[in-house]
């Protein structure tokens, strides 16, 4: 590929590119990594040598945010481009929740494949599946799905790795299902004679709950649901990454000749964590530690496939996390006991589920060999952007009926613009303003803190607003001194919510 280095007004040009030199773009997005759980991140105890060199040789971020502080709508905010909590129904979702992104509505993978692009999702979804929750036949082709929001081919497992049906579904169904013994799922009650975690704790050999995740037995871990049936078709949580991994390799190697869209969705750091035993024991830091490493294990062997068909140099890819990091999730995994000095959330204050800035600044990478300029970046972005940028990379012009608070940042993502965005809104329940230099968090009705998870979530009765060039940790409120400040950030957010854009579930 010829190297595309022009910009026009800052922006790069692709509009006139010929196919053939459109980049491949592979989007990994980890489950729960957090900012300091890498070591291009500042991580000593374990090393991420894959994830690394990707660094070394991209733009590493270090004010990258998610669209929230959780899976299910950080996955609607990156597909749509369109903030989740404009929208009621895009909280976490169940295992059994019909699909949470509207099918007629214009996203990320259609852009792509209108762009000329075969689109492909393989790895954790979590964003539902079906027309109406409860009601999948999931011993049938379950719709809408993937598909019906703009992916060729898809690999997911059916929900999350804690939640039932634990089964891979391809192209929207179950995969190895025996018709004489059909999924059964209920996240209502349990079906007469199942044993449940909390009922039979002796099936649990591999992992034990700390906190709820007492429902359903699948390869002796208990799950949030009641699950009956579909016993060839269940996975083994020690071979999810090998199974995700090579399907995804699978679609590079079928696509290498034409441009391909792949989003790469890993579940290894989130609950339960089970690595393969090849992994096991590695870091000394439990089960979690373990998962990075078999994260880092992912990531070289796309690598690898990208690299044996000859396109590595012309792929974009991008690596990130849908939110921050948790350790204690529900599970008896040794995380807390085997943490050590390791902190998953680097220097920052929360984590998982927390409106303070370890809850949504993730780590963030991108690679694209000759087209970045590598090095550090202290830009604000976010990746609500994803589907604006990537427009503007392919050359497809956005139309005005899609509104959506999805920005055109590519020569930021390059590299090559060190501002980025004005201010990002983040949420995790209570709304978020961050700019460059301040952080506003509005009030909030809820706990404080999270005693299962050891998470500070952060909500607060009062304004509270941080300096966040010099006190990364959020530890001093200085609202009241600087109620200009406060105003101008309360009055960003209001506009914001007054927006809308009339998009209905």
């Amino acid at each position: 590929m010829k190297r595309i280095s022009a910009f026009l007004s800052g922006s790069l040009a692709v509009a006139g590119l010929a196919a053939q030199e459109k980049p491949n773009i592979v989007l990994i997005y980890a489950d729960d990594i957090g900012y300091g759980d890498l070591s291009c991140y500042g991580a000593t105890l374990v090393q991420t040598p894959n994830v690394d060199a990707l660094a070394s040789n991209g733009v590493r971020f270090r004010n990258a945010h998610s669209a929230a502080a959780t899976s299910t709508p950080s996955r609607y905010g990156l597909f749509t481009g369109e903030y989740p909590w404009r929208r009621k129904g895009t909280g976490v979702a169940a295992g059994d929740a019909a699909l949470i992104i509207n099918p007629n509505r214009y996203t990320l993978p259609k852009m792509m494949k209108e762009a000329g692009y075969t689109t492909g999702a393989v790895g954790k979804w979590h964003l539902g599946m079906g027309a109406e929750t409860g009601k999948q036949n999931w011993n049938q082709r379950v719709s809408p799905g993937p598909h019906e929001i703009g992916f060729d081919y898809s690999y997911i497992m059916a929900a999350t790795g804690d939640r039932v049906p634990c089964v891979y579904m391809e192209n929207q169904q179950a995969v190895g299902v025996d018709p004489k013994d059909p999924i059964q799922v209920s996240y209502t009650q349990n079906f007469p004679g199942e044993p449940t975690g909390k009922d039979n704790p002796e099936l649990l050999t591999k992992l034990k709950p700390s906190h709820g995740h007492d429902m359903a037995v699948v390869n002796g871990i208990s799950r949030i649901g009641f699950m009956k049936g579909g016993k060839s078709a269940l996975w083994e949580d020690e071979n999810i990454a090998d199974s995700i991994t090579v399907h995804a390799v699978r679609f590079i190697e079928r696509n290498k000749n034409k441009p391909f869209f792949l989003y790469f969705g890993t579940n290894d750091i989130h609950v339960p964590r089970y690595p393969h035993e090849r992994f096991r024991g590695k870091t000394g830091m439990g089960h979690r530690g373990d998962a990075i490493l078999q994260f880092d294990w992912s990531v070289g062997e796309v690598v690898r496939a990208l690299k044996e068909a000859g396109i590595y140099d012309n792929t974009l890819i991008i690596i990130t996390s849908d939110n921050g990091p948790v350790v204690d999730d529900g599970y008896q995994d040794e995380a807390v006991e085997k943490l050590q000095n390791h902190k998953p959330w680097g220097p920052f204050r929360g984590g998982k589920y927390s409106t303070f800035e370890a809850g949504t600044r993730v780590p963030f990478i991108v690679h694209w060999t000759d087209n970045v300029r590598p090095g550090v970046s202290d830009a604000l972005v976010s990746q609500i952007d994803m589907l604006a940028t990537f427009s503007e990379l392919v050359g497809k012009d956005l139309s005005k009926d899609n509104q959506t608070d999805s920005q055109k940042q590519l020569p930021s993502w390059l590299g090559k613009d060190s501002k980025g965005r004005d201010y990002v809104i983040g949420a995790a329940g209570t709304l978020t303003v961050l700019t460059n230099g301040w952080k506003y968090i509005e009030p909030g009705k809820g706990n404080s803190y999270n005693a299962q998870t050891n998470t500070e979530l952060g909500n607060n009765p009062k304004d509270q607003l941080y300096n966040i060039t010099i006190d990364r940790g959020e530890y001093d409120n200085v609202a009241d001194e600087n109620p200009l400040m406060t105003k101008f950030l309360k009055q960003i957010l209001e506009e914001e919510k007054a927006k809308g854009f009339g998009m209905e579930l």
